[in-house]
């Protein structure tokens, strides 16, 4: 019968364990980046979802796609971009700006920074922005930042999309909460805030009315298929509910 190991010799067998286990993690970890460069490379067609936190951007975007993308109970809970690949076509979604619960101010700007970066940085494939707004909160929320004679982070976005001349579409989420003898005059009242002139359905601004909560996200699906079909890619058609 063989003796006991001793003290020394499981010491020694537990740190070759320890090591090889972190040179398995490291090794998964490189296949892990290297699946997602070359994800990426082969990515030529995007469309981000941006805006404020919770206006519902990642609920939205589960019901587009029919994909599971954390939805978080708290504001700011997404402070990195989530992808979804489907080929060369990839739909993300952008960490919400404005207020973040238990985020410190700091941070709050290191992503607001992040998204003008990610944005700059893809700009050549980022064909599409579904720029998310809280339709009964938005214009308030203008109003308060006018009060202070600044412009509304929102409508920097805007401006910033177009700049960067990726197409921008309005989804005005939380429409269930508005009551349809208000909702025309309501959506008027948004795209000149927006800077664009007319009734909201000829103003040239693509604005999709929805409430992603209960379902309701087909004018966003129509707006985003038209354009597709615009841009040839019919083919992305399959992609969305």
């Amino acid at each position: 019968m063989s003796p006991p190991p001793s003290t020394s010799q499981k010491v020694q067998h537990n740190v070759k364990k320890r090591k090889n286990l972190a040179k398995m993690r490291a090794r998964e970890q490189q296949k892990s980046v290297e699946k997602i460069k070359q994800r990426n490379d082969a990515v030529t067609f995007e469309v981000i979802f941006a805006g404020r936190s919770n206006v519902g951007k990642s609920t939205l975007l589960n019901k587009l796609t029919g994909q599971n993308v954390r939805v978080g109970k708290r504001p700011g809970v997404t402070l990195k971009p989530i992808h979804l690949y489907f080929g060369d076509f990839l739909i993300t979604d952008m960490p919400g700006f404005g207020f973040m619960s238990g985020v410190t101010k700091e941070k709050a700007e290191d992503v607001k920074d992040n998204i003008v970066n990610y944005i700059e940085d893809h700009a050549d494939r980022i064909k599409i922005a579904v720029q998310v707004i809280d339709g009964p909160a938005f214009l308030e929320i203008v109003e308060r930042w006018d009060a202070r004679d600044e412009i509304p982070i929102d409508l920097e976005l805007h401006s910033f999309l177009l700049e960067m001349n990726i197409l921008p579409v309005v989804a005005v989420n939380k429409m269930d909460k508005v009551k349809e003898d208000d909702m025309d005059g309501m959506l008027d009242q948004i795209v000149e805030k927006f800077g664009y002139e007319g009734p909201w359905k000829e103003c040239g601004l693509l604005v999709a009315p929805v409430a992603a909560r209960d379902g309701q996200i087909r004018p966003l699906t129509s707006a985003l298929k038209n354009e597709f079909h615009k841009m040839k890619r019919d083919d992305l058609f399959k992609y969305l509910r």
